[in-house]
């Protein structure tokens, strides 16, 4: 299902009566830890769901073929199969690499009403998903991720 509508498309965005917005990550540090294995910039996106500069990421116009991984914990998110050009500063995917790759949250900050997207296996803010902007992708979402957040291991690389 959509995680706007009841279309079939990705999981959907868990509601706050569910408790699964609530749902423990696998991996859990502490705010120390992850300060010390991150760089400030990526503790301040991963950790504090903060936002990179638009057209300011290392995959905003990357089309190298291989898989995403979220930058905190290694743990696969997309791959370039899914990755278009949107154009609005951020790498944008139409579909997470498998369902329960990542994790869906209201997000009702800065007078906003947009879904949050975070790793599911760390619980990182990763960026959020939009529906219904007439990119013409499979299915009509945009994932529009924080290149912080993510990093690529091409193709070439994985099968080494």
């Amino acid at each position: 299902m959509s995680i706007f509508s009841n279309k079939p498309k990705v999981a959907p965005v868990p509601s706050p009566a569910s408790g699964s917005e609530n749902a423990a990550p696998r991996i859990e540090k502490t705010d120390e830890e992850w300060r010390r294995e991150l760089t400030p910039e990526e503790y301040r996106v991963l950790r504090q769901a903060g936002t990179e500069r638009p057209y300011t990421g290392e995959y905003t116009d990357t089309h190298t073929t291989g898989v995403y991984n979220c930058r905190a914990c290694g743990a696969e998110l997309f791959t370039s199969n899914e990755k278009f050009d949107s154009h609005c500063g951020w790498p944008s995917f139409w579909a997470p690499l498998a369902d329960g790759t990542v994790r869906y949250i209201h997000d009702r900050t800065m007078g906003m009403d947009r879904v949050e997207v975070r790793c599911a296996t760390c619980d990182s803010h990763l960026g959020h998903v939009f529906e219904g902007e007439g990119y013409g992708t499979p299915t009509d979402q945009r994932f529009c991720i924080n290149s912080v957040s993510l990093k690529l291991v091409p193709t070439d690389e994985a099968a080494k």
